[in-house]
C-alpha cells in the first residue's frame, strides 16, 4: 500500500482550488501522459498543437520523485562549453487553458507514472471534482492496418458509466484484452465517481506509425470538439498531414507490391473486416514498406 496520500502527490498554484480564487467554468479535461501506446506521435502532437494554440497556466503540479523511474526517464543536461548550465526534470502537470471561444480547458500533460497507480489516480479524481471537471477526454493511437489513402478512424473506450458518449465516435464490436496504460485505469476510476470519461483512438497505418503522422493528431482533436462540444482549429495540422500524404505516396507509388498492399488494405477498410480495432490477420506486416519510408523520408532512399 503506497504511503502517499492524493493530495501530497502534487501542489496546487495560488488561487486553484480556492472557492474564493480562480473559477473555472465547468471545464474539459484532456489526458495525453507520455508513454504509452502512441502511433505516428498522435497523441503528443495533439496535446502540443493544443498547447502552443493558446495562453495556458500552471494549475497543479505533481511530485514526480515517488511517480517516476529517474533512469526510465533521465532529467536533460544542458552543456555549454562542457559547463552543465540547467536540468530538466520530467514533469507532470495541470494546465488550463481555453478553446477558440473562450471555453475552459484543462490539459494533464507529461510522462505516464512508473509507480504508484491508485494513489495518482485518485489524486487525478479528486483534482476533476474541485474543478468542476463535466468531462475528462484522453488521446491516444495505435497502429492499425488501416491505409493512407482513407480518412483517419478513430476508435473509443469508455467505462459502463459513460457508454454514452462512445455513440458520439463510434464502437468498438467484439473482445479484446490488452495490457492497460494509466488512461485505462483513469477511466474505470472516473466512470466510477460519476465524471464523464472518453479515451479517444487514433488508428493510425501500420507502415507509418514510427514517424509523425499529423492526420491522427487532427482527427484526434476534431473527435474532442465533437465530444465535448469544444472549439479548436486543426488547419495547420491537417496541411502536414497533405505534405505527409505526398512523401508517402511518391514512395508506395514507385513499388509494385507496396501498391497492391495498399489496395488490400483499403478494400478491408471499406467493407468493414476485420477483428475488434481493425486488426485482420491475413493481412501484411508493412514491415518493409516501414524501413523503406523511414530512409526516405530521411532523405536515405533512391
Amino acid at each position: 500500500m503506497s504511503r502517499y496520500e492524493p493530495q501530497d502527490l502534487y501542489s496546487l498554484e495560488p488561487g486553484w482550488g480556492d472557492p474564493s480564487g480562480i473559477r473555472l467554468d465547468r471545464p474539459v479535461m484532456v489526458v495525453a501522459l507520455e508513454g504509452w501506446v502512441d502511433a505516428g506521435m498522435g497523441a503528443s502532437a495533439a496535446i502540443a498543437h493544443l498547447l502552443t494554440g493558446s495562453p495556458t497556466a500552471v494549475v497543479a503540479t505533481f511530485d514526480t520523485e515517488p511517480l517516476i523511474d529517474q533512469r526510465a526517464r533521465r532529467p536533460i543536461a544542458r552543456l555549454e562549453d562542457g559547463v552543465t548550465t540547467e536540468l530538466t526534470w520530467p514533469t507532470i502537470r495541470l494546465l488550463a487553458g481555453k478553446d477558440r471561444v473562450g471555453a475552459d480547458i484543462l490539459y494533464l500533460t507529461g510522462p505516464e507514472p512508473d509507480f504508484c497507480w491508485p494513489t495518482f489516480i485518485r489524486a487525478v479524481v479528486g483534482l476533476a471534482r474541485l474543478l468542476g471537471v463535466r468531462t475528462v477526454v484522453g488521446l491516444g493511437a495505435f497502429p492499425a492496418p488501416t491505409p493512407h489513402t482513407r480518412p483517419v478512424r478513430l476508435a473509443s473506450t469508455v467505462p459502463p458509466e459513460s457508454s454514452d458518449l462512445a455513440g458520439r465516435i463510434g464502437t468498438v464490436h467484439g473482445t479484446l484484452e490488452v495490457p492497460a496504460g494509466v488512461q485505462a485505469a483513469l477511466e474505470v476510476a472516473l466512470g466510477e465517481a460519476g465524471v464523464p470519461v472518453i479515451g479517444l483512438w487514433a488508428r493510425v497505418p501500420h507502415y507509418v506509425s514510427a514517424m509523425p503522422y499529423p492526420e491522427a493528431s487532427a482527427a484526434l482533436i476534431e473527435g474532442l470538439c465533437a465530444v465535448t462540444g469544444t472549439v479548436l482549429d486543426t488547419v495547420e495540422l491537417r496541411t502536414a498531414g497533405e505534405a505527409s500524404r505526398t512523401q508517402v505516396d511518391e514512395l508506395i507509388g514507385a513499388n509494385p507490391d507496396h501498391i497492391e498492399m495498399v489496395r488490400r488494405l483499403e478494400a478491408a477498410i471499406d467493407s468493414e473486416e476485420g477483428t475488434p480495432l481493425g486488426f485482420a490477420s491475413d493481412l501484411p506486416s508493412g514491415d518493409e514498406i516501414a524501413e523503406e519510408l523511414e530512409q526516405f523520408l530521411r532523405g536515405e532512399g533512391d
